[in-house]
C-alpha cells in the first residue's frame, strides 16, 4: 500500500530533521515538500513544490500532513505578520490537506499554547491548535515543545541562543521546561504518525523525547 507524506518547513530547524526521517522511512513511498523555497535535496521519492501560503490552492493527494511552519515576532516584523505564518498559513494547510484527503495532520506549536492565554504568542498557538482541529481532518496532533534545541543557520535569534546555553546547563532541573532537541521533535512526529491513533490530541514537551 502506497502512502504519501506532505510537509512544510523543510528548510527549518525541525523540518529539515523531519524531511530526513520521512525520506529514510519505508512507511512513506512519496514525500511532497511545499514551501516558499526548495530544500537543498534531490531524492527519488521527494517532490518539491513552491507555493504561497496566502494563496495555497489545492494540494496533491496525501495521507499524512506535517507542518513545521513557525517564526518569531522579531523575525516576522509585527504581530500581524507573525500570526499570518503561525496561524493563518498552518490553518490554510490543514484545510487544504482535508481537501486532499489527508487522514492526519501533525504540527508543531509551543509549550503553553492556549486560545485563552493573555500572552499573544501562546494565544496564537492555541488558536492554531483549535482551528486546525476544526479543519475536518479526522486526526490532528499538536506537538508542544519547550525551547527548541539545535543549530540554526540564521543569526536572527541571539537571545534564544543565549537562553539555550543557560537551559542546557540546568536541563535536568527544568523538568518539562527543559529544551527539546529538534531531532527528538521530528522523531516524535514520525512515531505518532505511524501509530495511527485517531482523534485530536496534544503531545507535551515532556512526552516528546521519551
Amino acid at each position: 500500500m502506497t502512502r504519501t507524506a506532505l510537509m512544510t518547513g523543510a528548510t527549518g530547524l525541525v523540518g529539515s530533521q523531519l524531511l530526513d526521517l520521512l525520506l529514510a522511512d519505508d512507511h512513506w513511498d512519496h514525500v511532497v515538500s511545499v514551501g516558499r523555497r526548495p530544500a537543498d535535496r534531490a531524492e527519488p521519492k521527494l517532490e518539491q513544490r513552491i507555493v504561497s501560503f496566502a494563496d495555497l490552492g489545492d494540494l496533491p493527494p496525501a495521507d499524512d500532513v506535517f507542518s513545521c511552519l513557525g517564526t518569531t515576532i522579531k523575525v516576522a516584523g509585527s504581530q500581524a505578520a507573525f500570526r499570518a505564518v503561525d496561524h493563518d498559513a498552518v490553518v490554510a494547510l490543514a484545510e487544504a490537506g482535508h481537501r486532499a484527503g489527508a487522514s492526519q495532520f501533525l504540527h508543531v506549536t509551543a509549550l503553553g499554547a492556549s486560545a485563552g492565554s493573555r500572552i499573544f504568542y501562546n494565544r496564537v498557538k492555541g488558536e492554531t491548535e483549535r482551528d486546525v482541529a476544526a479543519s475536518g481532518i479526522p486526526t490532528t496532533i499538536a506537538f508542544r515543545p519547550s525551547m527548541i534545541d539545535g543549530h540554526r543557520p540564521d543569526s536572527n535569534r541571539p537571545g534564544e541562543s543565549l537562553g539555550l546555553v543557560a537551559m542546557r546547563a540546568v536541563g535536568p532541573l527544568l523538568g518539562k521546561f527543559r529544551p527539546n532537541r529538534a531531532t527528538d521533535i521530528a522523531a516524535a512526529m514520525v512515531r505518532e504518525a505511524k501509530a495511527g491513533t485517531a482523534g485530536h490530541r496534544v503531545v507535551d514537551a515532556g512526552q516528546i523525547g521519551r
